[in-house]
Order: structure tokens, then C-alpha cells, then sequence
């Protein structure tokens, strides 16, 4: 079935980092969207595989929810998630909570790393494939057409806990260091999907993991360790480096595979905008989780997560939702709200924040308004 695009520009590769990037709004018009990450972007593979107690880490939307919208498409559902015969003809969701990009450890709660996911995809494909020569009537109509694998947007946001994790154990330079060979892992997915028929590469960087509030409760505790927005600073500078490299990586991948199209999405500087000046985008508490304990200023405490209770120096204790979400960027100290997820998607719309490299996009938003399962 042939992509219908209605608007396609042509860009140059691009040169450099420092030079302007043209504000075009995008219009995404592809027919299917296989999506890899974290928790950023589980839709449920995360309770499907291990049984976790929720859905989706936010309350509500999440960009990767906002994005197939746009398309008009259904919402992704999770690989992992299998009962009930779901449809996976417009795309298929192999992220899931606490994925890393380098593989998990035998002891690790979140099993499913990229690598995983990239196996999954493949082994999806090649099943996908044997059921459609089967000419099942029953089953056609929630799988992908063939040539969706090739003609799909392939959207990844990962990385985050790459970084998370390694600070548990090493200095600022040590994270750094290891930057690399994270991202040798990531390049060696995206080539094994690449030769699945991927072309059209969707990549988000990764966000200001120091302005998170459990990130600023452990390691922030000297106010010296803070930025002047409130950040824990060596986590916001890890975090620029993996995105320089990322970005580096992304260009090399287009120079070695011409046929791909790669779009490089500054998630950290819609988000860091975002918690800096969250008052002129309507909110109240830029870093404050909503859904926590402690009060003001993080309203987050390690001890108890979201919707626990807990007893804490023999006072039992819950940690519970705000009044209104909406006026939060922060939902449970780790992930940001729907509001927030909203907002951040309509910026990524814009084109201001995104490289293309050789990318097909058009000229008009357009929302979706389902309602979320």
C-alpha cells in the first residue's frame, strides 16, 4: 500500500549543531508507528510482562499517545500484551518501564532492554509475515500490511536510565566515559532494524534527568550540587553529552545508510523550557511531583512511592494525588503529567526542536481526542 504524504520537502544534510534550524510544522502522515523506549513510552509492556500495578507511568497521555493521534491513529498496544487478540495493524509498542539501551543484568526487574525490544520487533515481523501468507481472514485485519514495515515512522526514547543507573555507582566523568559504549548498543539496534526495513527513524534525546525530584532528593542535598533553575547539575550535564553524542551518531547513521530517514527531536530543551518558565505555560510547580509526599519543595520522598501507604517514623502515611495535575509539570517525581506530555508534544509539532535528515514532513498539526484506556 502506498504512503500518502501530503507535503514532502526535501532538506540538506545537515552541517552543524550551531546553525538554525527552520521552524516547519510537521504533518506525520505514516501508516503504521513500531515504538521502543522506557517508561516514557509504555502503554503497558511493562504490566503485561512482570505484572507491574499500572498502564501508563503518568495520569493520563503520553507523548508517544499524542504523536499517533496526530496521525489518527489508535493507540499503540504493547507487544508484551497479547490477550484479547489486539489489533497491531497501524504499529506495535515494545517499550517498557526501566529499559535500558545496554542489556539487563540477570538480577534486573525491568528484563526487557532495547535489545530486547529490537529481538521482539524482529521476531514480530517474521510472525506477522508467516500469518498474512496464511491468508487468515480473521487475523488480517489486526495485523500490518507488509510494506507498513517499511513505510512505518520507527520512534524510540531511550537512554534516561542508562545514565540513572550508572550515578548509582560512578562520578560524573565515569558516566560520561561510558557514554559511548551505551551508544555503540543503541547503533547496532538501529542497523538490525534498518535491515528489517526500517527507514524512517524517529529520535528522541533524552531529558534534564537533574530536574527530576527524586534525582534532586538524592543527589542534591548540597545545595552547591544545584543549578540556578534548582537541577541537580552533573545529571543535566551527563545528560548533554549523551544527547551531543546521540546526535553525532545520528548523522553518522544517515551517512551510512542513505536510504534512511532520521529525525533527531530535542526532547531536553522542550522539557528544560518547559520546568524553567512553567509559570508562562500555565502551570504552578515546575519540579514539585503532584502525586507524592513531604510537601513543598519536591513533595517527593524514596521512602514511599506514588499511591503507597507506608508507615514512616510510626506514622502511617499515603502519598497521594494533587487537586489538579494540570498545574504540575512533575507527576510522580521520575515522569511528567499529561499536561505536561501534551505541552511537550505540541512543541515537538512545531518543528522548532527537531533535525532532519532527509526527512518527509508536511505542513499541518492536527490532535486526535480519543479517550484514554
Amino acid at each position: 500500500m502506498a504512503l500518502k504524504v501530503v507535503s514532502i520537502l526535501h532538506f540538506l544534510p545537515f552541517v552543524s549543531a550551531l546553525l538554525p534550524i527552520t521552524s516547519i510544522p510537521i504533518n506525520l502522515t505514516y501508516p503504521a508507528v513500531f515504538n521502543f523506549g522506557d517508561s516514557n513510552s509504555d502503554t503497558g509492556g511493562l504490566q503485561a510482562g512482570v505484572g507491574f500495578p499500572i498502564k501508563r507511568f503518568c495520569n493520563g497521555y503520553l507523548i508517544i499517545d499524542y504523536f499517533v493521534t496526530t496521525m489518527d491513529l489508535p493507540y499503540l498496544n504493547p507487544y508484551l500484551d497479547s490477550v484479547g487478540a489486539p489489533s497491531f495493524q497501524t504499529g506495535c509498542n515494545f517499550a517498557t518501564g526501566g529499559a535500558t539501551i545496554l542489556p539487563a543484568k540477570a538480577s534486573s526487574t525491568y528484563p526487557f532492554s532495547f535489545g530486547v525490544q529490537v529481538a521482539q520487533f524482529v521476531r514480530f515481523k517474521a510472525r506477522v509475515l508467516e500469518l498474512l501468507a496464511e491468508k487468515d481472514k480473521k487475523l488480517q485485519p489486526v495485523l500490518p500490511y507488509e510494506d507498513y514495515f517499511k513505510q512505518g515512522l520507527y520512534t524510540f526514547d531511550v537512554g534516561q536510565n542508562d545514565l540513572d543507573g550508572a550515578f548509582s555507582s560512578k562520578s560524573e566523568d565515569q558516566v560520561v566515559a561510558s557514554i559511548p559504549a551505551i551508544l555503540t548498543e543503541l547503533e547496532t539496534g538501529f542497523e538490525k532494524l534498518y535491515n528489517q526495513g526500517a527507514r524512517n527513524f524517529w529520535i528522541h534525546n533524552t531529558g534534564p534527568l537533574g530536574c527530576l525530584p527524586r534525582i534532586i532528593a538524592t543527589f542534591g542535598k548540597d545545595p552547591s550540587n544545584l543549578n540556578q533553575v534548582g537541577c541537580v547539575a552533573s545529571h543535566n550535564r551527563a545528560a548533554t553529552a549523551f544527547n551531543e553524542q546521540l546526535h553525532d551518531l545520528c548523522l553518522k547513521f544517515k551517512k551510512n545508510f542513505p536510504e534512511a530517514n532520521v529525525t533527531y527531536v530535542d526532547i531536553f530543551t522542550i522539557k528544560l523550557d518547559l520546568i524553567t518558565n512553567h509559570a508562562q505555560y500555565g502551570f504552578k510547580q515546575g519540579i514539585a511531583a503532584c502525586c507524592g509526599y513531604g510537601g513543598p519543595p519536591l513533595n517527593f520522598d524514596n521512602r514511599i512511592a506514588c499511591g503507597q501507604t507506608k508507615n514512616l517514623n510510626g506514622t502511617v502515611v499515603t502519598a497521594t494525588p494533587c487537586s489538579n495535575p494540570a498545574e504540575y509539570v512533575n507527576w510522580d517525581g521520575n515522569h511528567y503529567t499529561e499536561a505536561a506530555n501534551q505541552y511537550v508534544s505540541s512543541q515537538i509539532l512545531t518543528g522548532n526542536y527537531s533535525d532532519y535528515f532527509n526527512s518527509s514532513i508536511g505542513s499541518k498539526i492536527s490532535y486526535g481526542n480519543p479517550n484514554l484506556e
